[in-house]
């Protein structure tokens, strides 16, 4: 298809001081380049999806960013859409940039026990005596994983290494773990380890990595990601199976038109079970129809934004 919008997804960890001085940095390349995106920072780095109109605009800001914080191995995992998957740019500075609560652990960046996809696909199909660990939340393990993977239905990412000791598994026992983009897996290794699991793996670039390289072989279903698009599929083109939920934010299928204004909307299972929002296209929707049943209203612009 012709894109509108060029897309790329990576982190770096990096020490990272005068926080507001990089943000500062960031604005002006984002204005510069009409990029739109989210990027969050920490003293431990950055983590970040941006999106330009143009190639050549997302070729700049990858140059820009190898060059600023020097990180020529640095990974971006790169896809296309016509739908815009943000709608502003915005730089969020927080403690950590993937949360664990675990502010002290420090990626090197180095190969700590990192499988490429190739490498990651030979386990799965030649090994028996491995996990296969999500470390994903559950919702987003609902819309696809990999065949096989556990699944610890966790809410955040900061209750997985708990989860990990409430099950019991042997120290020595193999374990492959996987995220979106990697990024949980950096952190949650290093858990592991300091937890005494000491045959722990992880995917390289994570799923989104994989289903470059591997489509449609050991994944299944889609990949969650927060923005826009929802999901991407198994050619990393935007989901057109999932929507977000006006609601919650999470990711929805169920097909409604709104009893107060009339607008079409697609709200989530979860949603769907409460009353006045399972009827309506917005919160201010479900509000009014709870306080006036029956009225009509003005059909709402805008109903998520990212």
């Amino acid at each position: 298809m012709t894109s509108s919008y060029y897309i790329s997804t990576f982190y770096r960890f990096t020490p990272l001081k005068d926080l507001e001085l990089v943000e500062n940095e960031l604005r002006q390349t984002a204005k510069d380049l009409q990029m739109k995106g989210l990027i969050i920072l920490g003293p431990e780095g950055l983590n970040a999806t941006i999106a330009t109109s143009s190639e050549e605009a997302l070729s700049k800001v990858k140059s820009w960013v190898v060059d600023r914080f020097q990180c020529p191995e640095i990974m971006f995992k790169d896809s296309k859409s016509q739908l815009a998957p943000f709608r502003r740019f915005s730089v969020k500075i927080r403690p950590e940039i993937v949360t664990l609560g675990t502010p002290d652990l420090q990626p090197s960046n180095t190969n700590n026990h990192h499988l490429s996809p190739e490498d990651w696909n030979k386990v799965l199909k030649e090994e028996q005596d491995f996990l296969l660990i999500d470390t994903r939340n559950w919702y987003e393990y609902q819309i696809g994983t990999f065949k096989g993977a556990v699944n610890p239905e966790i809410d955040q990412f900061t209750e997985f290494p708990d989860w990990v000791d409430q099950q019991n598994y042997a120290k020595d026992k193999k374990m492959l773990i996987f995220c979106t983009g990697g990024i949980r897996c950096e952190k949650g290794i290093l858990e592991l380890q300091r937890r005494g699991y000491d045959k722990v793996y992880q995917l390289e670039g994570g799923i989104l990595n994989y289903l470059e390289k591997l489509p449609n072989d050991q994944y299944e279903g889609e990949c969650f990601v927060f923005d826009q698009r929802v999901a991407v599929d198994q050619n990393m083109e935007p989901s057109k199976k999932y929507k977000l939920c006006p609601h919650c934010g999470q990711p929805g299928t169920l097909e409604i038109t709104c009893s107060r204004c009339d607008s079409p909307t697609v709200i989530c299972n979860a949603c769907d079970r409460k009353p006045y929002v399972a009827k309506s296209c917005s919160k201010n929707c479900a509000y009014h129809l709870e306080r006036f049943p029956g009225k009509k209203g003005a059909k709402q612009v805008t109903q998520f934004l990212v």
